[in-house]
């Protein structure tokens, strides 16, 4: 009977509590990364190539978001403008200034402005713009309030319970479609909202999904 299990089987214990060890604590460095604002990015606000102000353009000036993210409501993705739409503008309006200079070297050479990117999730979740547009989400919802903001930064945690979140209680952040790219506009209460939110899930037929497969794909 002595000879059934070999002498090495006498350190599986201690390997088994070692093993443990480690898995916990990688788990732990994992939830403690993945779950904060290092990783969500919240406050992030990196310096632009071109120091592009939304407060201006969109707040005083009242641009559509949609002039310069033009496919947003037929694109999985927010496309950034081409030299070519701010040219449309700035071949009249600051033609000189040095802080649109690579705005005029991209549009003559046809290379895109290398701007930073702000927003993101990772590359296992699958998000699609126009769905949300259609649906009457606004961009506030996930940007937060980019027409007060000189230098735009990650306003929102972007993570999964904030995607479920909205996902378990739509009426909540639903609006006219007409309203979507207005960030100032509110309900006139939090009564109104849920009232008119639950009209669109219905009506628009709003069913979100909440389990994986329906962002991890």
């Amino acid at each position: 009977m002595s000879n059934l299990f070999p002498k090495s089987a006498n350190r599986l214990p201690l390997q088994i509590i070692i093993y443990l060890f480690v898995l916990g604590g990688i788990a732990t460095a994992g939830v403690t990364y993945y779950m904060t604002p290092k990783y969500t990015r919240v406050g992030y606000a990196p310096v632009q190539p071109v120091p592009f102000s939304h407060a201006l353009h969109a707040g005083q000036l009242g641009i559509d978001c949609r002039y310069c993210h033009s496919y947003v409501e037929k694109s999985g993705f927010a496309n950034l403008p081409t030299a070519q739409t701010c040219m449309n503008c700035h071949n009249q309006v600051k033609t000189t200034s040095p802080l649109l200079a690579v705005v005029r070297q991209s549009y003559a050479t046809g290379q895109p402005v290398p701007w930073v990117e702000i927003h993101r999730v990772p590359d296992f979740v699958y998000f699609n713009h126009a769905v949300h547009i259609a649906r009457g989400v606004s961009c506030v919802e996930c940007h937060g309030r980019i027409d007060r903001m000189d230098v735009v930064e990650h306003a929102k945690p972007l993570s999964m319970s904030f995607c479920l979140e909205c996902h378990r209680d739509p009426a909540q952040h639903l609006r006219p479609r007409s309203e979507v790219t207005n960030l100032a506009w509110q309900a006139p209460s939090p009564a109104a909202q849920l009232e008119m939110g639950q009209k669109f899930v219905h009506d628009w037929n709003v069913n979100p999904p909440q389990t994986c497969s329906g962002c991890h794909r």
